[in-house]
């Protein structure tokens, strides 16, 4: 471990803080040994969460609390006391960070640390390669990574558990084993028992090989995504991105494109969204389709309009139904009553009150409705008018109509008028003007 205290010691510096997430296994104790073992006081703040999946938590979460009591640590405790989603480690491990990272910005600390070690990196990577992942995926685990006003360093990356139990054994270190950890149960802990034996019998020092592999991984990672931020500049429009542009790229390049844009959707929580999702974006790209979509995870849709696509955050707003007065504030734009205009646009719709039924009603659009045009002499689906009018699909659910009482469409506003319209210099006593948003 002398290389462990080297690294940590060249790290960091007295009176730095540090958060430690600690489970009271014999991974995390070390770790707290290690810092303890140092030449010089650092501030630790001793984090555990109690799962409340095993009965022995109640007394592993007093043993932790113990000892960083006896170590002059501070102790903070956090239990998850109910699950919300079958995948119960991934909603763990989310909860945990989630904790790690408010204690981080309480305690304002240079760095969080967490005790994965060389043999969590191999299988990971293995796990990793065996289910899919993105490029980035591949590589794992990083010993250092960049958080928001910390870093997040793993300083067991080049030991392995066998190493780390040698440690704890030689100097009777207390620490608890968690037996969920041998059950096959779980995938991890069958590459534990199965994978990870063959590996070590073919090179004891695996471990190594695979870091070197993180580490290559890490860079070239890197370089791509320096070189797709570039491409985005070009890429991106207020539209949105240019899929003229796109279908141009190299497949890897294109596939490298459509994952960024998702991660800057997705605000970097990308870990519901797959390789398949990915596809899917680049088949409805190349679609002979003007428009069209791709439904994603929490409630997010990859949109198609006409030449621009986008990554939406879908509004699960309900139908809206107005009598119109003077002004109506909708999220599209503003709907008013005015008293005079010299416009001949389809932004201003002039009516004659004894042609139609009051009172005027504003609404969402509905399944089948139709308009007589003005100068068209016939009915026209109003959604045919939106296609036509190349009105994005994003925006189509939640396009105004405006209508009399008996229903009677007579304003697309900004696209058609009806055949209620007026001309400028015939007889009317209503004016209506939209102002887009």
């Amino acid at each position: 471990m002398n290389d462990v205290i080297f690294y940590l010691e060249r790290l960091l510096k007295k009176d730095d803080i540090v958060v430690v997430g600690t489970s009271g296994g014999p991974d995390s104790m070390c770790l707290l040994h290690l810092l303890s073992e140092l030449k010089f006081n650092v501030k630790v703040i001793v984090a555990h969460v109690n799962h409340k999946l095993r009965k022995e938590s109640e007394i592993e979460s007093d043993f932790v609390k113990d000892y960083a009591l006896k170590h002059n640590f501070i102790f903070e405790y956090m239990e998850i006391k109910e699950y919300n989603h079958d995948n119960l480690e991934s909603e763990a491990r989310c909860k945990r960070y989630d904790f790690f990272n408010k204690l981080c910005v309480k305690y304002k600390a240079n760095f969080l640390m967490t005790a994965h070690h060389g043999d969590d990196l191999v299988e990971t990577i293995l796990m990793r390669i065996v289910r899919g992942s993105s490029l980035n995926g591949y590589g794992g685990f990083r010993r250092e990574s960049d958080m928001d006003s910390y870093k997040l360093i793993r300083p067991l990356i080049e030991v392995t558990k066998a190493d780390i139990l040698k440690y704890m054994d030689n100097n009777n270190y207390k620490y608890y084993v968690d037996k969920s950890n041998y059950s096959l149960d779980y995938t991890r802990n069958r590459y534990r028992a199965d994978v990870l034996p063959f590996l070590k019998a073919e090179n004891p020092l695996v471990h190594l090989k695979f870091l070197k592999f993180s580490s290559e991984i890490d860079k070239a990672s890197k370089f791509i995504d320096a070189y797709v931020k570039e491409l985005i500049i070009n890429l991106k429009s207020d539209k949105g991105y240019k899929i003229k542009e796109l279908i141009k790229l190299d497949e890897f390049l294109l596939e490298k494109v459509i994952e960024y844009i998702l991660y800057e959707a997705y605000d970097n929580d990308l870990y519901k969204v797959g390789y398949t999702h990915i596809k899917l974006i680049i088949k409805l790209i190349f679609s002979d389709k003007s428009n069209g979509y791709v439904n994603l995870p929490n409630n997010y849709s990859a949109r198609k309009d006409y030449n621009y696509l986008s990554i939406t955050k879908l509004e699960l707003s309900g139908e809206f139904y107005y009598v119109l007065s003077d002004t109506l504030n909708l999220d599209t734009g503003i709907i008013k009553k005015i008293s005079s205009s010299e416009i001949k646009n389809n932004y201003v719709l002039r009516l004659n009150s004894k042609h139609i039924k009051l009172p005027i009603i504003v609404r969402s659009r509905h399944n089948g409705d139709k308009i007589e045009v003005k100068n068209l002499g016939g009915t026209k689906k109003v959604k045919d008018i939106l296609i036509d009018e190349k009105v994005k699909m994003s925006q189509r659910n939640n396009f105004p109509i405006v209508t009399d009482s008996n229903d009677v469409v007579l304003w697309l506003p900004g696209v058609k008028k009806s055949k209620f319209d007026v001309e400028r210099d015939g007889i009317y006593d209503i004016i209506l003007s939209y102002e887009e948003e």
